[in-house]
């Protein structure tokens, strides 16, 4: 049975990965001398993965293939039944063949690229692992499986862009870029979880054959998070700065992630769940809206970038705008095509862009009839990170800090080291023992001192209680409590204030989504 050979797609990259950082972290592959074997099974691997792919492709054109194929059972919970089971046919089957095709002659390039580089056998191993996330992405037959695709495929690309991780840049990019794709994950994440909610599966196929059942609020819920996800890791707005940082990394990963496999794997998703999104008209005006808005930006930006691979950079985030955009207007055959031939093209110039170097010179100077103004904001990316720092990261890092300051000075000390903890507390109790003359601190007199935290307890009610009954009742209404009162005022006041910084609203608006749900 043709279907069975998909199973070799994803495992024979997964097999050259551990091999290859097996053989390295034991000492056998190291140096320049073993360089050659190491590019030799990453290489012949990626290949005879996409000799099985053509072979399943083959199979699907003569209709031989199921459509799917099921391993066996991988997770079951109450009604939750998760399998390990692929697709076998249609665009599936054309993207595993094209990415592993793209992703052979890019390990090809490689080996000769790479030759005497600090880290040679760490990149052929991410190569390796990244193809068999690919393959797993684009082949499983369920959101689940695609999920720990998107993931690893993710991981290896924080792994690249700090391929220099002594270089502080090349580390912050990386960073950077790795926390805005988990934003789309969080997408990903609440969109199985809605898919298994309502209507009891996270198979794609029975998602798309459901999708007539969905309310269209039900198909806009589903489809956003989705679409969240596709536009995180597509590099559209407002996710689009993180792909400039990933030129970090050395050029053949540029071209295999993004240039030719892991860039395209938003408009897949959403060409993969075309029911879900046609059964709602915002979803699809979302798409639209986004893609146009994220290719007009690359446009112009991409006129001012003074290097190549900047260029190519906004070129490939304008081209998957447009895929995008094509989506939107329910041209989806257009979109699934359009993904395929910019796959090659961008893979092709990625891989040349050190030798265009070499006779391009580009100036990158204000382009005639383009106002000053829309030159210097183009050339600042129109300040898009800025603008994300202060809405997003400015108030999440305040927020952070009044948390770990509360942490340090308030729950360390209460349940932390005991005695800090109590003497820091007890401070009232203590400087009204010395007032009244009690020797509450005397270790003989154990009765008065209390044991353990209950003891404590008991003595700063104590204390407090008649602090409270000095100042205000024996003292009666005097001097003390007008300047109590406007102390309180003020607090009052510093308190309303602080708790309408924006950081705060934050976490106010995360609170009540989640009591929503």
């Amino acid at each position: 049975m043709m279907d069975a050979l998909v199973i070799l797609i994803p495992f024979l990259p997964f097999l050259a990965a551990v091999s290859i950082g097996g053989a390295h972290f034991s000492g056998v592959l190291r140096g320049d001398a073993s360089e050659n074997i190491t590019a030799d099974i990453a290489t012949w691997a990626i290949t005879l993965s996409c000799l099985m792919a053509l072979a399943l492709l083959g199979a699907d054109l003569l209709g031989k293939n199921h459509g799917f194929f099921s391993v066996g059972q991988w997770l079951g919970s109450d009604t939750l039944n998760i399998r390990l089971n692929f697709i076998t046919t249609g665009l599936n089957v054309r993207l595993a063949v094209l990415f592993s095709l793209l992703l052979a002659v890019i390990s090809r390039f490689s080996g000769n690229y790479l030759h005497r580089e600090t880290g040679f056998h760490r990149f052929f191993f991410i190569l390796s692992l990244f193809a068999a996330a690919m393959m797993l992405l684009v082949l499983s037959g369920n959101a689940v499986g695609t999920f720990v695709g998107w993931e690893v495929a993710g991981l290896c690309s924080y792994f690249l862009i700090s391929y220099a991780y002594h270089r502080p840049v090349a580390t912050y990019n990386a960073t950077r870029a790795f926390i805005t794709n988990r934003i789309g994950d969080g997408g990903f994440i609440v969109g199985i979880g809605l898919s298994y909610a309502w209507l009891d599966s996270v198979n794609w196929g029975q998602l798309n054959a459901a999708a007539e059942q969905l309310t269209i609020g039900e198909a806009t819920g589903i489809s956003l998070c989705f679409a969240v996800a596709a536009f995180a890791k597509s590099a559209q707005l407002p996710f689009t700065p993180w792909l400039a940082r990933a030129m970090e990394w050395p050029t053949p990963s540029s071209a295999a992630f993004y240039g030719a496999v892991m860039v395209h794997s938003g408009v897949y998703l959403v060409c993969l769940l075309e029911p879900v999104f046609s059964k709602s008209p915002f979803s699809m005006a979302v798409l639209g809206l986004v893609g146009l808005v994220t290719a007009a930006y690359s446009f112009i930006v991409g006129q001012t970038q003074a290097d190549i691979k900047s260029s190519l950079t906004f070129a490939t985030s304008g081209q998957l705008g447009l895929m995008f955009l094509e989506c939107g207007l329910g041209f989806w055959q257009l979109a699934s095509w359009h993904l395929c031939a910019h796959a090659i093209v961008r893979c092709w110039l990625l891989l040349t862009a050190p030798s265009l170097m070499q006779y391009i010179k580009r100036g990158g100077g204000k382009p005639r009839n383009v106002p000053v103004w829309v030159y210097l904001a183009s050339a600042q990316h129109f300040w898009l990170d800025q603008a994300v720092d202060w809405a997003l990261v400015k108030p999440v890092r305040g927020l952070a800090h009044d948390l770990s300051y509360f942490d340090d000075y308030i729950v360390d000390r209460v349940v932390g080291a005991p005695m800090p903890a109590l003497g820091t507390l007890s401070s009232l109790a203590q400087a009204e023992e010395q007032i009244i003359g009690a020797k509450l601190d005397n270790e003989a007199d154990g009765f008065a001192r209390g044991s353990g935290l209950a003891g404590k307890l008991t003595e700063w009610a104590s204390a407090f209680v008649h602090w409270i009954e000095d100042r205000f009742v024996l003292r009666g209404i005097g001097k003390d409590t007008i300047h109590y009162g406007r102390q309180l005022g003020h607090l009052a006041n510093k308190f309303e204030q602080i708790i309408l910084r924006p950081r705060y609203l934050v976490l106010f608006v995360c609170i009540t989504f989640l009591v929503a749900f």
